[in-house]
């Protein structure tokens, strides 16, 4: 009974609420001149926020990336094996850059290395504009001198500092500027964005990397069918050129006794012997070139297709704060402060009191 009691005590009902509810609109009310003043403090802070602030610009490219045909491979290896062909040592690097390996790509130190170090200008790199504008020289001028490098030198040329310069300049923008995501899991779609308040780097800086990636990506997918390619071509050069030299001493033979005597069997013996040379080099050349055709087919078929669908063109989308946005958000920001100021000085001297 007891607890029963306490229960129902503690329960509230809805006249209660519904004064509690109306003793606080009135407390607000009458405290009517800090919510005015928060709120005007807000609207001014809003205006110069919008004022000051710079637009951000976004260069996005977007593009499908589709890999190389696998199932018509699958069907050409079943066909090969036929013949006696084994396509497995032609295959490509199908387990390469599957998935979202592509998007990390993007994001990997040697790539944005890359598109930094790519010129802006005739005169400017991408990471001496992107010093420039961030004042990266200044903000770090008590740890290196940013001001005495030159980064247009060879790679292999720089220093520690210089090094550690792009490293760090890398990690910035891929903390606070590059995004790299599919619109949608299901699609092979890829888009990539940097956000930057200089729109002419915004738009070059997507541009390299880009253009790098899709490179690097292109040749490191085809780089073992290259390979293979290239040792079967240079193969069936080789073979060529002995069946060559075997169909030349055949017929140097040949010459040697055009008219043999069928009764001295000794008499044709090198003729024979050349004849022998040519039809064994004739049939390796044969399987040289079945195999050569097999490997072209297969290293087209397995080259990525990339197709740029959207590029960055001026004028970029900007992101900016406008005046009556930037008004609004400050008043209504600095007005909810006020009210929970408000609310909690209120409640904790109740308590006081209580107390």
């Amino acid at each position: 009974m007891s607890g029963s009691k306490h229960f129902t005590d503690n329960q509230f009902t809805i006249k209660e609420v519904t004064q509690n509810f109306s003793e606080w609109i009135a407390y607000f009310i009458f405290k009517w001149k800090i919510l005015l003043l928060a709120g005007l403090l807000g609207i001014g802070l809003g205006a110069l926020v919008s004022i000051f602030k710079k637009p951000v610009f976004i260069a996005t490219t977007s593009f499908v990336l589709e890999d190389g045909d696998s199932g018509s491979m699958g069907q050409m290896s079943g066909l090969a094996s036929l013949v006696g062909v084994n396509m497995g040592s032609l295959g490509g690097t199908s387990g390469l850059f599957q998935g979202d390996n592509i998007m990390e790509l993007y994001r990997s130190d040697r790539m944005l290395d890359e598109a930094l170090l790519s010129p802006f200008d005739e005169n400017q790199l991408l990471i001496d504009r992107f010093i420039a504008f961030e004042k990266i020289d200044k903000k770090w001028a008590s740890k290196v001198d940013i001001a005495a490098m030159d980064f247009s030198i060879p790679r292999e040329n720089f220093t520690v500092s210089q090094d550690s310069v792009v490293k760090e300049v890398a990690k910035l923008v891929r903390e606070n500027q590059l995004s790299v995501a599919k619109p949608d899991r299901k699609l092979t779609i890829i888009q990539v964005t940097v956000l930057s308040k200089d729109e002419a780097y915004a738009k070059a800086f997507n541009e390299h990397l880009v253009e790098n990636v899709n490179k690097f990506y292109r040749e490191t997918k085809t780089k073992k069918t290259s390979e293979n390619l290239a040792i079967l071509q240079s193969q069936a050069d080789s073979v060529r050129k002995l069946l060559d030299e075997s169909i030349g001493a055949f017929a140097s033979a040949t010459d040697r006794v055009p008219n043999a005597n069928p009764l001295l069997s000794s008499a044709t013996i090198d003729t024979r012997k050349r004849q022998v040379d040519v039809q064994a080099t004739g049939a390796v050349y044969e399987e040289v070139v079945k195999n050569l055709e097999i490997a072209k087919v297969n290293h087209r078929n397995n080259s990525p297709l990339i197709q740029i669908i959207d590029s960055p063109r001026f004028p970029l989308e900007r992101s900016e704060i406008r005046l009556v946005k930037g008004m609004v958000y400050g008043c209504a920001i600095l007005g909810m402060l006020a009210i929970f100021f408000i609310y909690f000085r209120r409640l904790y001297q109740k308590h006081m009191q209580e107390s």
